[in-house]
């Protein structure tokens, strides 16, 4: 049977994504979908440096996507990463998100007025660059990019090091301090209350298209008509 064929029938029941590692290291993306939207057929896999690996996706999903890096099985069997690890054990993951700091890359497909939501979050920390790329489809789609490496400049209060003593992941504000000044909760949920700070301007800074904070919209928010296929770049 033809994999494709919903895609090349008028009113197409499914768009590709495609996951591309230009990372000098294996990353393992990670695939969480939204409450009430199908489900994709993998939620996690392995992708080696150079590899690409493509999803068939529902036109209608919602979710979010991500990359875990330093994976590997512990003792006990179980598979551990030391960034963006859904905690599933094992390396799909199975309806589990992603454990801050992580890179996100979010989509609402066939959203309202019939266009393609997607933007980048570093609401949750960064892990690994990211970019989205719309291919096929209506041109003229913008992509969005954080290219830079946020944890070479991250605050040392925001920094996740590995067992080598390097920065692999630099946790948002919130993560780190809990407090709700910076998590956009209780008296600054909205968005004239919440607004950038010292270490969600670091996060700016290096990624000019990525949410920073929560209330980051009018930077950060792509669209795209309905229909076309998306390319998921770690390490663009």
């Amino acid at each position: 049977m033809n994999k494709n064929k919903s895609c090349t029938n008028a009113g197409a029941q499914s768009v590709t994504f495609v996951f591309k590692n230009n990372c000098p290291y294996t990353v393992w993306p990670g695939t969480l979908t939204a409450a009430g939207r199908p489900p994709l057929s993998s939620t996690g896999f392995t992708l080696a440096t150079g590899a690409s690996s493509s999803l068939s996706v529902p036109v209608n999903w919602s979710g979010r996507l991500w990359a875990r890096t330093q994976c590997s099985t512990d003792a006990s069997g179980k598979f551990v990463c030391a960034t963006a690890d859904c905690a599933s054990g094992v390396i799909e993951c199975n309806g589990a998100g992603a454990i801050p700091p992580a890179s996100l890359a979010e989509f609402t497909l066939n959203g309202s007025g019939g266009l393609d939501f997607y933007d980048l979050s570093l609401v949750d920390g960064f892990n690994i660059p990211i970019s989205v790329t719309p291919q096929g489809g209506s041109t003229g789609c913008p992509s969005t990019s954080c290219a830079a490496n946020v944890n070479a400049v991250c605050d040392p209060s925001l920094a996740v090091k590995g067992a080598d003593g390097t920065v692999i992941a630099c946790k948002s504000a919130c993560s780190a301090f809990n407090h709700p000044q910076f998590c956009c909760t209780g008296e600054y949920s909205t968005p004239d209350k919440c607004l950038p700070n010292q270490y969600s301007m670091i996060f700016k800074k290096q990624c000019p298209q990525a949410y920073s904070y929560a209330y980051d919209d009018k930077t950060s928010t792509f669209t795209c008509p309905s229909g076309g296929n998306y390319l998921i770049t770690f390490c663009p």
